[in-house]
Order: C-alpha cells, then sequence, then structure tokens
C-alpha cells in the first residue's frame, strides 16, 4: 500500500485501534466553559485530556502499535525522542517484556529521564536536539539490529496516533475544528488522517520550532531552526516525508504561538481546571489565547490536551 494519501491510512488505523485496543486508555472529553480563559465562545471547548493516557502523553498509542505489528528482535526496540516517545517505548517495551534502548537530547526533561529509567530502559543522552539523538539512535539500531521505532515518520507511528481521533469523534460529533500541537507531526499527520475530510484539522508549532509550517510553506519538509520552551516535546528540526503527505491534503492550515502564550495556557490549565500540563501539551489552548486561531461566530472547537510530563516544581512557580 503507498501511504501517500489520507484515505490510505484507514485500514492501518482501524487494524491499529483493534490492535492497542487492551495496552491504552480511552481517555475522555470534557466539555468546559471559555469565560474562565478569557475567550468568547459561543459553545464549550471540548478538551480531549489525552495527558491522562499511560505515560502522561498520546504516545503510547504508536509505540505499542509498533512493537504488536512488528517482528522484535533480540536486541529489543531503540528510539529517540525528545521524551515522550522514550518514555511510551520504554513503556510498552517493559509490558510485553522487550528490551529497549533510549537516546534524548540534553534539551529532554529530567522528568522525563527519571520515567524513561523508571521502565527499565537504557537511557542514553547526547546531542544538542531531537535530530541528534535521532542520529544516534539509527547508528546503534544499524549496529545492534534493534528495531528502530521512529517517534512521528512511520506508518505504525501515524496509524496508532491516529486512534486518539476516532475516540475524540465519537465523544464529541459535532466539533467543527479540532486544534492539535506539533512536534513532528506523527499525531497531527494521524489525527487528520482519519478526521480531514469531515473535520477542520489545525496544527499548531511554537513561533520557534515550525517544522510543519516552514514544510508547508516551502511545499516540502525542509530544516528548521528549534527555540522553545516546549522544544523537549515540540522539537523536531524537519517535518517527515510521511507526515507531510498526509498534511498537506489533510491539515488546513499551521498556526504558530508564542512561548509566553503557552505559559499562559499552562498556568490558565492550572488554575482553572487543577489539570498540569506541560509546554508541548498546552501548546493548542495557546493558540486560542493569543488569537493565533480565532474561531468563527458558532464554531465548535476542540483542543487536544496531549502531555502531562512537567516538572511539578516549575509549575509551581509559573502558577503560584
Amino acid at each position: 500500500m503507498l501511504l501517500t494519501s489520507p484515505m490510505s491510512y484507514h485500514d492501518l488505523i482501524r487494524a491499529a485501534q483493534a490492535r492497542i485496543a487492551g495496552h491504552v486508555r480511552r481517555t475522555p472529553v470534557i466539555h468546559v466553559d471559555a469565560r474562565p480563559f478569557g475567550l468568547a465562545l459561543a459553545h464549550p471547548l471540548a478538551l480531549k485530556l489525552e495527558l491522562l493516557q499511560h505515560t502522561g502523553s498520546f504516545k503510547p498509542r504508536g509505540a505499542f502499535n509498533n512493537l504488536l505489528a512488528r517482528d522484535v528482535p533480540q536486541a529489543g526496540v531503540a528510539a529517540a525522542s525528545g521524551g515522550n516517545h522514550g518514555v511510551a517505548v520504554a513503556y510498552a517495551a517493559a509490558r510485553l517484556k522487550h528490551r529497549a534502548t533510549i537516546f534524548v537530547p540534553e534539551v529532554a526533561s529530567p522528568v522525563k529521564i527519571a520515567r524513561i529509567r523508571h521502565y527499565g530502559a537504557d537511557v542514553r543522552i547526547g546531542g544538542a536536539r531531537y535530530a541528534d539523538a535521532l542520529k544516534r539512535c539509527n547508528a546503534f539500531a544499524a549496529e545492534s539490529g534493534a528495531l528502530a521505532v521512529h517517534a512521528y515518520d512511520a506508518a505504525e507511528t501515524i496509524a496508532g496516533q491516529s486512534t486518539v481521533a476516532i475516540e475524540w469523534e465519537e465523544d464529541a460529533p459535532s466539533l467543527d475544528t479540532v486544534l492539535v500541537a506539533v512536534g513532528g507531526g506523527g499525531l497531527i499527520a494521524g489525527i487528520a488522517a482519519w478526521l480531514g475530510d469531515r473535520i477542520r484539522v489545525v496544527g499548531i508549532e511554537p513561533e520557534g520550532s515550525r517544522c510543519l509550517h516552514a514544510a508547508l510553506e516551502a511545499g516540502r519538509p525542509v530544516d528548521v531552526p528549534v527555540e522553545s520552551i516546549a522544544a523537549d516535546s515540540l522539537g523536531a528540526r524537519r517535518a517527515g516525508d510521511l507526515v507531510f503527505a498526509v498534511a498537506r491534503e489533510a491539515v488546513d492550515r499551521v498556526a504558530l504561538v508564542p512561548d509566553d502564550a503557552i505559559r499562559a495556557a499552562q498556568r490558565l490549565l492550572w488554575n482553572e481546571l487543577r489539570v498540569a500540563c506541560e509546554p508541548g501539551g498546552a501548546a493548542a489552548l495557546a493558540a486560542l489565547l493569543a488569537g493565533s486561531y480565532r474561531p468563527a461566530a458558532g464554531e465548535r472547537v476542540g483542543v487536544l490536551l496531549c502531555g502531562a510530563n512537567v516538572d511539578l516544581a516549575e509549575l509551581g512557580a509559573l502558577t503560584g
């Protein structure tokens, strides 16, 4: 099957949903009044609380789909990650009794590194950004024979992440638009592959880390600088080729948000909902706060909250 369009993923998505059903949580959607967030919207926001997933992010969906759909060798699995993908692969490998070696850059959060180690994986830290960790991971996989599990640019990853969209649509069927944070793009590619012909899918990236925005602007994936408070989760230097093939057809647009809006979103989520969200997980809400995305009158909007692996001391300093 040539995975060159959103429709080409539909069978893979349904297969992924059945494959990982016993290994992931169905996370809730809550409908909240937007007024405490300073937003004048006609309808409540439909917040998909994917930060309540195992390991605190959506990443186990793709991790389990990879490990269950592919043959895992004796050498186990290897993954490069800014943090959350590594935590998820370590978790899935532990549950399925495989060895895991995780490569993270120096920017990775100590909280996430600690969680990777908690699940028994071998953590190797080095390089300034995710792209550096990926090079080291690929070299290790080639030498050791370990199965490399890509964080975003693999069909199994995209199909696994897309299962969040099936749940979201079932629990909030009247949505017009969903806002989704973008790192390398596996999550938004999966969501857009499933929803893009029925619901507007808008990507949200930090102003200082905009790989998908740059790719859509250039007409192809290109390298971008990465400087943002959300760089450990939204810090890919280049959008994936498979991601781009879906996004150019099924993602409506990509909006950019400043770091201060991300901090404001974290603060509001804690103060109003008592939801502890990491910067990357709060980026989609930040687009509404900053006016980077302005809903039309009567538009029904969903926001994906996708990461809870935040340093509580930092959150306390931000919200105290």
